[in-house]
């Protein structure tokens, strides 16, 4: 089965109604692609989650090593790795309640895809969460 991103009003009405984003990958380096598209994302009103076992904090919140850490409420998986941990990010994210796993730009995998399908979550893949919120919001 073939992958295909859910339709703009369905990721307009995901950015309208979530508060917080769980960012995997997220640096605290910001000259980092992640650290710049997470700080929009803050700075347009989202709370963020650094997700990353590398680092102790990142924009001013502390950071967890991985997402099952994370205890309080997440909107949307914001990930930023390379296309081949998707599967695996996506198996751990399969326990976490959220509205949405969300690939960056440049990442996309058909097995995270299949793994996601059947639960709850909107998955949005190849897609960045700055351009679309910055669009669509």
């Amino acid at each position: 089965m073939s992958f295909q991103n859910p339709t703009q009003e369905q990721i307009k009405k995901l950015l309208n109604e979530s508060k917080t984003i769980a960012v995997i990958g997220l640096s605290d380096n910001p000259g980092r692609t992640s650290y710049q598209v997470s700080q929009a994302m803050q700075e347009a009103g989202y709370r963020i989650i650094p997700v990353n076992p590398t680092i102790q904090e990142s924009l001013g919140e502390k950071a967890y090593a991985s997402i099952s850490e994370v205890k309080e409420p997440i909107d949307i998986i914001n990930v930023f790795r390379r296309p081949e941990h998707l599967p695996e990010i996506a198996k751990e994210c399969k326990g976490v309640k959220a509205k949405a796993f969300w690939g960056q730009q440049g990442v996309i995998h058909p097995e995270a895809y299949e793994q996601l399908k059947d639960s709850d979550m909107l998955v949005i893949m190849d897609m960045c969460i700055k351009v679309a919120q910055a669009i669509l919001r």
